[in-house]
């Protein structure tokens, strides 16, 4: 009698249909908006729309991932909207600014937004962040700007292309006038085209690959520095940011900022969402960084991919939340945040 009980259930659990995938269930038929905490043609709006391409084919459910531009004050906006706004159930991700862990320390904003609170999914590129000018206008290097007020156009202080210029002013000597309220590196790229500003504070080496090949192929701009924490293996003649600096503790708190370029470009979720959906959705991101079509199509955009998980991506983030007071405050005295 026990072998036809168990006959009976095994027959049973046969027929019977595979148990639901609750994440499945959960995104099947939704759509996950993907805000870019910047205007377009910028890195972040790049990378973005690549990710929301091609990341629902791995989620569960097979959701529709929507990008949204929600640009505003060097991306704090689409943070800050993520961060408190944002549904927290996986419904919203995003893409914000590199800068986000330095600026919550120098602006001492981490009690209104702890950044290791939010979902880290993974990173699709590290980014090194550069000034740029024509190289045949009048500056050719950070010493020519050290004589005369040069016009640098920005975004606003919470990302590089404002930040980098005031810092370099206050450490390196540079006679930068900063103009701000741009809305991404793209406008401020027109600006410099039509003749408005003489230099791009902050723009993304990556992007700039893929939206101004011939810049680089027919060498009409000149890379006035990089923000990095060592100089890039493309752009060994270029020096970084630390680099400039007049004084060792100023380098060493420039080289805390540069190290924003190794978080680069990634995907987070909003705070607390339920840990099955955050897990499908690293696994997802994952699957799109080392699925074939994907690296293909971005490799004949020339579009760079240096992947690394959400979990190593949460430990750099967690690192630079650890960085010394004295860095902090130093940062925070060079930039007047009061």
């Amino acid at each position: 009698m026990k072998k036809i009980a168990a006959l009976i259930a095994l027959g049973a659990m046969l027929a019977s249909p595979a148990l639901a995938d609750p994440v499945e269930d959960f995104y099947k038929g939704k759509s996950i908006r993907l805000i870019i905490g910047f205007d377009p043609p910028g890195g972040y709006d790049l990378y973005g729309r690549a990710a929301a391409t091609y990341l629902g084919n791995f989620i569960p459910g097979k959701p529709t991932v929507v990008p949204q531009n929600m640009p505003g004050a060097g991306s704090k906006t689409a943070a800050r909207f993520l961060y408190t706004a944002a549904p927290k159930d996986g419904t919203v991700i995003g893409i914000v600014s590199q800068q986000i862990a330095q600026n919550t320390l120098i602006e001492g904003t981490v009690g209104e937004m702890d950044v290791t609170k939010f979902g880290w999914i993974g990173r699709l590129t590290s980014n090194i962040d550069m000034g740029i000018t024509w190289a045949n206008g009048p500056i050719k290097s950070i010493d020519d700007i050290r004589k005369r007020e040069t016009v640098v156009g920005g975004t606003g202080f919470a990302a590089s292309s404002g930040m980098i210029p005031r810092l370099l002013n206050l450490t390196a000597g540079t006679k930068f006038k900063i103009v701000t309220g741009y809305k991404g590196s793209g406008d401020i790229t027109l600006a410099m085209e039509r003749g408005e500003v003489e230099v791009v504070g902050g723009t993304g080496w990556a992007s700039t690959k893929v939206n101004h090949p011939q810049w680089i192929a027919e060498k009409k701009i000149t890379i006035l520095y990089q923000l990095a924490a060592e100089r890039h293996r493309e752009l060994p003649d270029v020096p970084t940011v630390a680099e400039l600096a007049l004084k060792p503790e100023d380098q060493a708190m420039l080289r805390f900022i540069g190290a924003s370029a190794d978080i680069g470009r990634y995907l987070i979720a909003t705070p607390g969402i339920p840990a099955e959906r955050f897990a499908a959705l690293r696994k997802s991101f994952d699957a799109m960084m080392n699925d074939k079509e994907f690296i293909a199509d971005m490799q004949k955009r020339n579009v760079d991919l240096d992947y690394m998980s959400g979990d190593k991506l949460a430990e750099i983030v967690a690192g630079l939340m650890k960085t010394s007071p004295d860095i902090i405050a130093r940062a925070k005295a060079a930039l007047d945040v009061k």
